[in-house]
């Protein structure tokens, strides 16, 4: 191949293998890794855009992205040519400073969150050097042969060299549900060559078969419209009112700045320059610039945490809409189950053991191409020897009819000699209804009212015993190449195939957990009602107004968000229906999680506000999840959201501080310049103050989080942040003058004096009410704040009295004040400190009920 060109696919498509390999420069053996290597060298990874790659040196430079930093930069620029050289040392060393400490938890946030997702990397089968071999998928080159099988996503656009019953899901492209068959034969003159043709993106519905990529990354079809397709992922409730916080937070300081900039020139006699960076400097102090980075290093942390019990988060935006989950909707197997579902009965219509249900099951289940479900697994390990004495391997399949959850049935035709035959096997009300027989391939017996009425007795006896139940139908066909489900009528009906999945001894107390944390669990299965009852039963799980798929076909929309919030038990459900449920949830406003692991559960994994797939599910549904779980459980998935409502919990503590003392401190300074004949604290000492607060915050993400924070989901209302900054930066604003008083008039206080004493009391005051407002409860409670934000907050306060003491401290421009003056500034600090812890009681009492859900 010349260049990075890429061959006509479609034109390819009427060519025989060899002629395709010769064009490719490949071969049915696959490209050897070196050349592989080198292609993809040539070609690029196969995505659909550049591959994000960590970058060290962009995302320091990307702290600089804040219009203020950039201000500071440029004003100590002006003063250093103005000649004050310490002061714009000064402020560069802050800036540089802030933007370092910014840098170094963003850079390893980032290789955190890649590292996790290198863990659920969707991967293909290609060969190389002859070999095939797991690969990453963004490792596929033109020129690859790669394998597919039931539920594989397809790797590249390609064309087939096999094909067996492979039937494709193109929806994504054509809009289309009903899968489209496959084949590898050179299409005659004029014919579709689309039949021969496979694309990336698209999925495996059944069967297999053998492709050679022809294209790859943004030059496949899928890639050439991606900018139309590809939607930017929806952002999280949190993600949305974060938005709104910021742009209220922005008016306010842009409203500020100028105020001062304003009032200063028109009423003071201070020179312009330090007014300019004084207004700046109090931007900066308002602003919460390490917000982006308390919320990715939250996210981050709650991740690393999460990915230790076995829980992989693919987008960490998904976190706060993990912990905001309080309904979550689940299949029973593997979750209120063990998974481990065993065969253990094999019956003929009316409840006789039968060993020719169990051969003609044996059968269908290994001849199967579709996905092989766990009931196929059961039939193959259960007495295989035996099934095989009988010579089930010398029937060779001739086609086979995939499952859909219309029919609730898949078939295979099987051949011995010159016998056909069709063995169907799902649902026993889709094989009764497709029978007029019963007891063998002979068809000797009619089925009656009164016949099929025992048998659906039978069905029930088995199914209220906890029994999953599969039936079997056979019947002769005449030999042909293809069969469609218009060949399943007619079947003689040949008994019954009970599985048991016993529960998990452990659920029990996986339940308490999670009405404890007020998560509602709603079963949705496509079991019957008489099954689902038996485990619910054994696990203690109170089911209240179960539906059938039945009962939802009746109902509009608004009539099934109204019948959803009372039932927790949905039953022969389909896969549209399982997505209707959770719309219904959702627009009644639930955040709702949904677990599912099979092609037939993409749809509600996309609807879902957080999608949560097993590491062993198949392809689309691991790509189209949010969360992947190394271990499929409901005790995992409390524990994520527990983590999830942590980060909420700790990424919420910050917004308050910029809030409380925060904004408080901020505000007082331009009302106190507006009467002194000097600046109250000078641009450096606001930026050194800020520096250090916000360094001491980085301890959040650590902290301990209440039990009642953590016991329901809790939401971000503006309305609850406005009215806390209303009464708590006020209330910071007090002190504040308190101390301008204290220092003006008791110890006659001026210039470099009165802004150490108030860079010291400011600092203290700023720092250590986020041990006190971080609960809602006593400072004592729940063990109070971790040793590590209590240790970093106090830390910061005593190295700010430390510099301002140190030989460093004429440089920022500090005075050393005698010791009476930091007696009284203590006692300020700590009456703020417990008037703060009295007034966040009655704010809670009366606003409280504002961030619930």
């Amino acid at each position: 191949m010349d260049g990075a060109s890429y061959p006509d696919v479609a034109a390819l498509a009427a060519y025989a293998d060899n002629d395709i390999f010769r064009s490719l420069g490949t071969s049915a053996k696959g490209l050897d890794p070196m050349e592989a290597a080198r292609r993809f060298k040539e070609y690029g990874p196969n995505e659909f855009g550049a591959h994000k790659r960590i970058r060290p040196a962009l995302i320091f430079l990307s702290k600089f992205r804040n219009p203020l930093q950039i201000l500071l930069i440029a004003a100590s620029a002006v003063t250093y040519s103005l000649g004050s050289h310490l002061e714009a040392i000064i402020i560069l060393a802050i800036v540089f400073g802030s933007a370092l400490i910014d840098f170094v938890n963003s850079y390893r946030s980032a290789q955190a969150a890649e590292a996790l997702q290198n863990k659920v990397r969707i991967t293909a089968a290609v060969m190389r050097g002859g070999e095939l071999e797991e690969r990453n998928m963004r490792e596929v080159v033109p020129g690859d042969v790669f394998s597919l099988e039931a539920g594989d996503l397809v790797p590249a656009d390609g064309l087939l060299l096999d094909a067996k019953d492979l039937f494709l899901n193109e929806s994504m492209l054509t809009g289309e549900s009903v899968p489209v068959e496959k084949f590898a034969e050179v299409p005659a003159a004029g014919a579709d060559r689309g039949a021969r043709t496979v694309l990336l993106g698209t999925s495996v519905v059944s069967g297999k078969g053998l492709a050679v990529a022809c294209e790859t990354g943004i030059h496949t079809k899928v890639g050439a419209i991606a900018g139309k397709l590809a939607k930017p992922a929806e952002p999280t409730e949190f993600e949305r009112n974060l938005k709104d916080f910021s742009m209220f937070i922005f008016r306010t300081t842009i409203l500020l700045v100028l105020a001062v900039i304003l009032l200063d020139y028109l009423f003071t006699k201070q020179d312009p320059l330090e007014i300019f960076l004084f207004a700046v400097a109090i931007a900066v102090g308002i602003t919460p610039e390490l917000l982006p980075l308390i919320v990715t290093s939250n996210l981050a942390k709650g991740a690393v945490r999460m990915s230790e019990g076995g829980v992989i988060v693919k987008r960490l935006g998904a976190i706060h809409n993990f912990g905001g989950v309080d309904v979550l909707c689940t299949d029973k197997t593997g979750t209120l189950t063990e998974d481990r579902i065993t065969l253990v009965k094999c019956l003929d219509p009316f409840g006789k053991e039968s060993e020719e249900t169990l051969f003609w099951g044996y059968v269908s289940s290994t001849n199967l191409t579709g996905i092989r479900g766990v009931l196929d697994k059961a039939i193959e390990e259960f007495k295989k020897a035996e099934a095989e004495a009988k010579d089930a391997s010398s029937w060779k399949k001739v086609d086979e009819i995939p499952f859909d959850a219309e029919r609730r049935l898949e078939s295979v035709v099987a051949q011995k000699g010159n016998e056909v035959v069709l063995i169907a096997k799902g649902a026993p009300e889709g094989i009764l209804g497709h029978a007029t027989h019963y007891g063998g391939l002979d068809r000797s017996k009619k089925l009656t009212a009164a016949s099929r009425t025992k048998i659906a007795k039978q069905y029930d006896a088995l199914s209220a015993d906890g029994f999953r139940v599969l039936a079997v139908g056979i019947k002769r066909v005449s030999k042909r190449k293809a069969y469609d489900k218009d060949d399943e009528g007619g079947l003689s009906f040949l008994g019954f195939l009970a599985f048991l999945d016993p529960p998990k001894k452990s659920v029990k107390d996986t339940l308490t957990r999670m009405a404890e944390h007020n998560v509602n669990i709603k079963i949705i299965t496509g079991d019957n009602f008489l099954v689902t009852k038996h485990i619910a039963e054994e696990i203690g799980l109170a089911i209240v107004n179960p539906l059938t798929g039945d009962d939802l076909s009746k109902f509009d929309e608004h009539q099934l968000a109204r019948r959803v919030e009372a039932t927790n038990v949905f039953t022969r459900v389909n896969p549209e229906q399982k997505e209707a449920i959770i719309r219904a949830l959702r627009s009644n406003g639930h955040v709702v999680a949904y677990m599912g692991d099979g092609v037939n559960d993409v749809l509600s994994l996309k609807e879902a506000d957080v999608g949560i797939s097993v590491d062993n599910a198949v392809d689309i549904a691991k790509e189209t999840a949010d969360i992947i779980l190394l271990k499929k459980g409901l005790g995992e998935i409390i524990d994520g959201i527990v983590e999830g409502r942590k980060t909420f919990a700790n990424t919420f503590k910050y917004l308050m501080m910029a809030l409380s003392s925060n904004f408080g401190n901020m505000f007082s300074m331009p009302v106190a310049s507006l009467f002194l004949p000097f600046l109250p604290m000078t641009a450096p000492q606001i930026l050194l103050n800020n520096f250090l607060y916000d360094s001491s915050q980085l301890a959040i993400p650590f902290d301990n989080v209440d039990p009642d924070f953590l016991a329901r989901p809790k939401k971000f209302d503006i309305t609850f942040m406005k009215r806390f900054m209303m009464i708590f930066g006020p209330l910071s604003s007090v002190f504040d003058f308190a101390t301008f008083g204290v220092l003006l008039i008791v110890f006659r206080a001026s210039g470099a004096t009165f802004q150490t004493g108030w860079f010291l009391e400011s600092i203290a005051t700023q720092t250590l009410v986020v041990n006190i407002i971080r609960s809602k409860f006593n400072f004592w409670a729940n063990g109070g704040p971790s040793k590590a934000l209590l240790g970093a907050s106090i830390g910061a306060v005593v190295l700010a009295w430390i510099v301002a003491y140190s030989p460093l401290g004429p440089a920022f421009g500090f005075a050393r004040i005698g010791a009476p003056a930091l007696g009284l500034i203590l006692v300020i600090v700590a009456v703020y400190l417990a008037t703060v812890e009295i007034a966040k009681k009655y704010f809670y009492r009366r606003y409280g009920a504002l961030i619930e859900k």
